[in-house]
């Protein structure tokens, strides 16, 4: 019996030798039995996040669910203890699945590696499947990689000192267009998790640890009750005790954040605390309301962690996750080394010092960094600040946050020709790299994801859709914008010259963000405009 086999499982992409071993027989039966049972709860809480757009858009704002108003005033519940591995998880670093930074990532002396399916890693066919191959090596300590420009090789560290591996699936708005499953394309989270799940669970228990993932782009613990479901009976199914895997939910939306407690309370034996998505939280807040005037934000290099919202949201989470005995989880520092400029990589070195030492004061419990070398760093300032594998015992009683505060988009910036520019180039960069299948792009000395150019597009929409003026008293129009968008192609193309940029895909992505910034059509996601040109479904049609 092969991977083609599987009754009501049809694969639509090459499938490779190797690939084949994580497309078992055994594998895609389990992910079918995962989604024909969850799929349909999934579409109908899609459908529901729909309909509370609508509510938004007609000028209604979210507030503390009082339905489960019982939940968040019980004080005598609690999430699960930190499973091992996960007690003391003061630096986290995050990237995509390549084979080199999964390697890299496990052995740079970080406590946790989060290992990115989504926003870092643009989602071909193959950048899926290889990554679960090369978790797979890893876990069995086999991974191996020879880089083909140099013949430098890798392979992890003699001593067994790796990061403990947590696994983040794309989030429930995502299909994996290549399997269908009764004709269906699957849901991408559950693809992500169920080969992951049943390739390396036991193997992981094996090792001591356990399957560990962060879970991305819940609007409402409803959603957070669905993936626990699918965490119970995917455990029933491989016969692993119940509370075995454990989540971390990432705080990316600005709806799930009025539903903190909540979330934790139905993850409850599998949770292992919440994160600061904060990048995504920015873009969730332009997003949800775009429609509402008073929710005009200034340059995204003004909206920083003091602005009122962000300030509200992280000391909500740290006060909700310490007094449900579970992690809070600081967000992340994009920042990459300047080797050319010692003086520009010190400024830069120094303001992921300060960001980590306000993390770290507020009472978070760890951070997230992008690069190995910023490991260091992060690391020193949480080990002179912290000295217990977690600081969950400081409950932060003094934090009173009200529905209002988490609303306060009251920014201290301006809206700049500048900043409009920057988005354009972000925007552009960015969606040129993931066209060519890279969701990790280096830009401007950040290491950015898809939740800049979120925040970038999505700004640009909002201000020409209310006519927003500059400081330099221009009012932004879809017209301005357009103008814009071609002179920062032009100066790319004199950049790159006449062959080079012919050869790149960034007159594709000028037609996509030219659709997205003139305040009329907006796509929910980057990624799902996108999807199409980077499957090998959509390009084999196409030919």
């Amino acid at each position: 019996m092969s991977y083609n086999s599987v009754p009501g499982v049809t694969i639509l992409a090459p499938v490779n030798d190797t690939q084949t071993q994580i497309l078992s027989p055994g594998a895609l039966e389990f992910l079918a039995k995962l989604h024909r049972a969850f799929n349909p709860t999934r579409k109908t809480l899609l459908q529901r996040r729909a309909l509370r757009q609508q509510e938004l858009d007609r000028g209604v704002l979210p507030d503390f669910l009082p339905e489960t108003a019982h939940i968040r005033d019980d004080d005598t519940w609690r999430g699960a203890y930190p499973a091992p591995g996960l007690v003391d998880r003061r630096v986290e670093i995050t990237g995509p699945v390549d084979r080199k930074m999964v390697i890299n990532a496990l052995n740079c002396g970080s406590s946790t590696y989060m290992a990115d399916f989504e926003d870092s890693n643009a989602p071909t066919w193959e950048n899926n499947i290889d990554g679960q191959v090369n978790l797979r090596d890893a876990i069995r300590g086999s991974i191996t990689y020879t880089n083909p420009a140099n013949n430098k090789k890798y392979s992890l560290r003699k001593d067994g000192n790796v990061a403990t591996l947590i696994v983040r699936p794309r989030g429930w708005h995502l299909d994996e267009k290549h399997v269908l499953i009764d004709g269906t394309p699957a849901s991408a989270s559950i693809f992500d998790f169920a080969l992951y799940f049943y390739n390396n669970a036991k193997k992981l228990i094996e090792n001591g640890i356990g399957p560990y993932f962060y879970l991305p782009k819940m609007e409402s613990h409803l959603e957070a009750r669905l993936w626990n479901d699918i965490f119970n009976v995917a455990q029933d199914l491989l016969g692993i005790p119940r509370g075995t895997i454990r989540a971390t939910v990432l705080i990316e939306t600005i709806l799930a954040a009025y539903e903190m407690d909540e979330i934790i309370y139905e993850l409850r034996e599998h949770s292992s605390g919440l994160n600061c998505g904060r990048w995504d939280y920015i873009f969730s807040v332009i997003k949800k309301f775009r429609y509402n005037p008073n929710f005009i934000l200034p340059d995204r290099g003004d909206v920083t962690m003091t602005t009122p919202f962000m300030d509200a949201y992280v000391r909500l989470l740290i006060k909700t996750c310490h007094r449900r005995g579970v992690h809070a989880m600081g967000g992340m520092a994009a920042q990459i080394p300047i080797k050319t400029d010692p003086k520009a990589n010190a400024t830069a070195i120094e303001k992921v010092r300060a960001d980590k030492l306000r993390e770290v004061k507020a009472g978070h419990d760890g951070t997230w960094v992008a690069h190995p070398d910023l490991v260091k760093v992060a690391m020193e300032v949480f080990n002179e600040n912290l000295k217990t594998p977690n600081q969950i015992f400081v409950r932060r009683e003094d934090v009173n946050v009200t529905a209002l505060d988490l609303l306060n988009t009251n920014a201290r910036g301006s809206i700049t020709e500048n900043g409009i520019r920057s988005n354009i180039s972000v925007g552009l960069t960015y969606i040129e790299s993931w066209l060519r299948g890279l969701g990790c792009v280096p830009i401007n000395n950040l290491m950015e994801d898809a939740a800049t150019a979120e925040i970038s597009r999505s700004q640009l929409w909002q201000w020409a859709k209310h006519k927003s003026r500059t400081a330099e008293g221009k009012t932004v129009t879809a017209e301005y914008l357009l103008k814009l968008l071609d002179e920062e192609i032009a100066k790319l193309e004199r950049q790159l010259g006449p062959q080079k940029f012919g050869e790149s895909k960034y007159g594709l992505a000028k037609r996509y963000l030219a659709s997205q910034i003139t305040g009329k059509e907006y796509s929910e996601f980057l990624t799902t405009l996108l999807y199409d040109e980077i499957t090998s479904v959509y390009n084999k049609a196409k030919l």
